[in-house]
Formats: structure tokens, sequence, C-alpha cells
């Protein structure tokens, strides 16, 4: 009786997991929902090279569509008191705009104006232009957590004291198979063209990288930990290349940068800090109330760029590849070749054989396990050695 009463119970409970999924209905405030579009502001004013800004549109969290690109703007760098202005030109990429190459006097106040199509005029805040010190050493260490890249500065003249750096990062990699073979004209002959045995893949940072000095008695950057990878990192597979760019902050753009970081990184625990509004220098100066997104600063950047060889760092350490998936390969057999390799979602490899060594069909696999440019490009980097 006990069984036939857990049984029931059971069977009840089943039906209810089944409905329970039926009365949910998604909630999607209007906030979130709404149809308001704001601007957004990405990019900072060089003071030592080339501006490049980029101008979109915020869109609901539901929509589909691709981040719609604000074009066709008048996009300008002013100096305070008009002394001088500087015209950013719309480039190939919609909604990205480039400035001459220029060099700004340090200390004097810079600012973005710009004035969209349909009229409306935005401008950030005057900011003064900061000269950012080089990099002094940009150095790895290998560790039982892994590789980490450390970045060494610092100023003599005590005024940069806020920081911020970004990445990028490249690494060469090989596909899982060479193919001895190929299908063309309904059967399997020799390889022709032979497919690229090494490619390369870069990798842009995700993270918010910031630090200051203004605790220190000088304003030293001592091995602050831009990137850390462990010590299974497919990057690590063969030659790995970190570009490190640094930039000097004003205190305001720091606190920016600092609130960004915290409502991003920060919010997995009810002990993190909770998110803040966070809007940035842009204002709307045709319509006060609108809301406009992003920080424009002004500041010079720092790059320095080291490699990292798969020779130089612990045998012990044994990298992933990303092709863990493609082995072992599929077997092909006679008489289905057209089935298999017709449509191009195999290729073959090379010939195949049974454990008595009878010819039985032929190795293959996936195109994406055989051409390493489905994941990168076979293009050697100029920088490259």
């Amino acid at each position: 009786m006990r069984a036939f009463l857990i049984s029931r119970r059971l069977a009840l409970l089943g039906w209810l997991a089944l409905l329970l999924p039926g009365c949910i209905d998604p909630y999607m405030p209007d906030v979130i929902s709404g149809p308001s579009s704001y601007l957004v502001v990405e990019g900072f004013i060089n003071a030592k090279g080339v501006t490049n800004i980029t101008l979109t549109r915020t869109q609901a969290v539901a929509a589909k569509a691709a981040v719609p690109a604000e074009t066709r703007a008048a996009v300008y760098i002013e100096q305070e008191g008009g002394a001088n202005r500087y015209l950013l030109r719309e480039g190939a990429v919609r909604g990205t705009y480039q400035s001459d190459l220029l060099a700004l006097t340090a200390g004097a106040r810079y600012r973005l104006y710009l004035k969209t199509l349909a009229g409306a005029e935005y401008a950030s805040e005057f900011v003064p232009a900061k000269i950012t010190p080089p990099i002094d050493t940009l150095l790895w260490e290998a560790a039982g957590s892994g590789l980490t890249v450390y970045v060494n500065s610092h100023d003599d003249t005590n005024t940069s004291q806020y920081y911020r750096w970004e990445y990028d990062e490249t690494w060469e990699y090989t596909s899982a198979y060479a193919p001895s073979l190929e299908y063309a004209g309904g059967r399997i002959r020799p390889i022709t063209i032979p497919y690229p045995s090494v490619c390369w893949r870069s990798a842009r940072t995700t993270s918010i990288d910031i630090s200051k000095t203004t605790g220190l008695s000088r304003d030293v950057v001592y091995k602050f930990p831009v990137r850390k990878l462990s010590p299974s990192s497919d990057r690590l597979q063969r030659r790995y290349s970190i570009l490190v760019q640094q930039s000097a902050l004003t205190r305001t753009e720091y606190e920016y940068w600092e609130l960004l970081k915290k409502n991003t990184e920060s919010i997995g625990t009810l002990f993190d800090p909770q998110p803040s509004q966070l809007t940035g220098n842009v204002r709307c100066l045709t319509n006060p109330s609108e809301l406009a997104l992003g920080y424009v600063g002004v500041h010079s950047r720092e790059v320095k760029r080291l490699f990292v060889d798969r020779n130089d760092l612990p045998r012990t350490w044994i990298t992933t590849t990303g092709y863990e998936g493609c082995f072992p390969p599929d077997t092909a057999k006679i008489g289905f070749l057209d089935l298999y390799f017709g449509r191009g979602l195999l290729l073959p490899i090379s010939e195949a054989y049974d454990e008595r060594g009878r010819f039985a069909g032929y190795l293959a696999s996936t195109p994406d396990c055989i051409d390493c440019r489905k994941r990168g490009t076979a293009i050697k980097p100029s920088f490259w050695p």
C-alpha cells in the first residue's frame, strides 16, 4: 500500500512538472523592451595620434537585429575657447569616425562634439589632455596556476596616477589533420592544393583593467597582472603574443571605469555591490533630458608587445588545442563516397585499412577539423617573427 501511495505521488509530481512551464509567461519590463534609442559613444580623444570614435544606438534586449550604427554624423574634436577644431571623417565601417594624426597640447581641455543627420547635437565635457608615460617593461611568469603577463611603468612627474590597460592577443595554432587526399569530380585523388599548416587567431580584451597609485609615495606601477592564462590554454599551443596598451586617465574617467567594472564584473553574489546608474560625460545639447551613453577621455596611449614560445613553458603543461572533439576521425566506406563527400560536410584525410591490413575506405573529418582557416586566418601577421 505504501509503495502504491509513493507511486501515485511521483506520478502527480511528474504531471505538475509538465504543466508548470505552460503557466509561465516571460516578463519583459518596459524599461528593457521600450522603444527608446539612445546614442552610445565609444572611444577616446588621442592626444598623440589618430582618434577613432564609434557611434551606435541602443536597442531593446529582445531585439535580434544588429546594433544600429549612427551614420553620416558631423563629428569634431574641439579645444576649449575655440582655439582649434579637428574633423573626424566616417570610415568604411558604418558609424566609425577617424581623425588625422594629431598632437594635442598637454593640459589643454578638449571635447568631442557631434551633430547627427537628424539634427541632434551632442558633446562630451571638456577634459584636460594627459600624456601617458611609456610602459617600462612587459614580462611574463609561469607558475603552477598558469602564465601571468605583468606590466611595469612609472611617471617621475607624479601626474599620471590613474591607469587603464587594454590588450590584443594573437596566437598560432594548427588544425587537427593534414589531409593527403581530396574529393573532386566524384573520385578521391592526391590533394593538389594543401590546406594551410599554420593559422593565427586574435582576440580583444573584454575585461576592465585599471589601477591607481594615489596611495603610494611615487607614481610607480609594479607588476600589475594584465593577463592570466591557465596551463591548459589553447593560446599557448605554439606561440602566443600580447600587445598591451596603457592609458593615463583623469580621476573622473578612472571613477567611470571603476564603476563600470563593478557593474559588469562584481554582481554575482549578495555581497557584491549593487549595479549603479552609469551614463558618462556625453550630453545631448538640443534636448538635455535625453540620455546619452559613453565617456570620452583625452589622453595619449603607449603600447608594448611580447611573445611567449611553447618551448619556454614548463613541459608538464598540457595545452588544449580546441580540436579535442575531432578525434577519432570518421571512416568513409567504399561505395558511399558521394554520400560522404558530395556535400562537403566531410573531407577525406587518408586511406583506411582494417585490422587485417585490407583497404577499407578513407579516414575523414569535418572541414572545421581540417581547415584551420575556419577558426582564424592563414595570413601571417606582419609583426609575427
